[in-house]
């Protein structure tokens, strides 16, 4: 469905009197050579109708009055006889639908919050430490620990990547953004006139508005989910190297200008720890370099 047609939607949805203005519109446009003025119609439609489908950008400037954008897109939705070429669909309630989490997406945010206990109950996180060594140890046995670090940094970008590309729809955020600065747009252009009527109308969208952004942030925060859950447990494993293990037989590491660490716990920048810090340069490195490599876009897509 072309954008023509899914303003159309939304008027009709918002207001099913509207419906009939988009015929009469449609009908005379059809009727005198592609274009329509507002003698034409204003003893069938309202100023307030005919304003309406002006703002929304449903009618446009023509050579001597108006002209109907993509009519065939119009007339798909709305024949001239005021009769709907199919029934309205909600496109706010099909963006929550997209946008709703599955009961996967549920059940690993879940997970996410009961690994948060390793950090503070020690069970937790011998638990998680163990389970994750059975895995990671025999790399710890043959590489220095920075290097077991390094390793972890590069897997955790891998998979962040991928779980962006295939979790995070840009598209669907592009077209939340470029609603709001449309709605903005339109909002300075009434305040510009002066239109206490236009601005009444626009602060009403703009609060229907307001719940796509939270499906635009459900569309930001569905990958992280997924991220934190396989990532805090390689975390938590670290830590408990660190904190629970011998600490003396993870050697050092020494870091430019900053020299040589006498410990993983060593501050070094401010109270951020060696070990912290290491990781989190490691794992930016990576996954920027991954991103470029497998073209992995997380901003909305123009």
């Amino acid at each position: 469905m072309g954008r023509t047609a899914e303003k159309v939607r939304d008027l009709i949805e918002e207001n099913p009197d509207m419906e009939h203005a988009i015929a009469v519109v449609l009908r005379e446009a059809d009727g005198g050579e592609g274009e329509v003025e507002w003698a034409d119609v204003r003893d069938e439609i309202s100023s307030g109708q005919w304003g309406r489908l002006i703002e929304k950008g449903i009618l446009v400037d023509g050579i001597e009055g108006f002209e109907v954008r993509d009519p065939d897109e119009v007339a798909s939705v709305v024949d001239p006889d005021g009769t709907s070429g199919s029934a309205p669909t909600s496109s706010t309630g099909d963006d929550d639908e997209d946008s709703s989490w599955t009961k996967w997406d549920k059940m690993a945010a879940g997970g996410v919050a009961l690994t948060f206990l390793g950090y503070a109950w020690g069970p937790a996180r011998s638990a998680i430490g163990g389970t994750m060594d059975i895995v990671i140890g025999p790399i710890n046995d043959v590489l220095p620990f920075y290097a077991v670090i390094l390793i972890l940094a590069l897997v955790t970008g891998l998979y962040s990547s991928l779980l962006q590309a295939n979790l995070m729809d840009t598209s669907k955020m592009s077209e939340y953004q470029g609603k709001m600065k449309e709605i903005q747009e339109k909002r300075e252009r009434a305040k510009e006139r002066g239109d206490e009527e236009a601005m009444e109308r626009i602060q009403q969208e703009q609060m229907e508005a307001m719940g796509e952004q939270m499906g635009m942030l459900k569309e930001q925060f569905r990958p992280m989910v997924w991220i934190m859950l396989f990532t805090i447990p390689v975390f938590l494993w670290m830590y408990w190297m660190i904190y629970d293990g011998d600490l003396s037989a993870l050697g050092t590491i020494t870091f430019p200008l900053a020299g040589e660490m006498d410990t993983w716990r060593s501050g070094l920048v401010g109270p951020i720890q060696a070990w912290i810090v290491w990781y989190f340069v490691c794992s930016m490195a990576f996954t920027q370099l991954l991103r470029k490599a497998l073209n992995v876009s997380t901003t909305p897509t123009g």
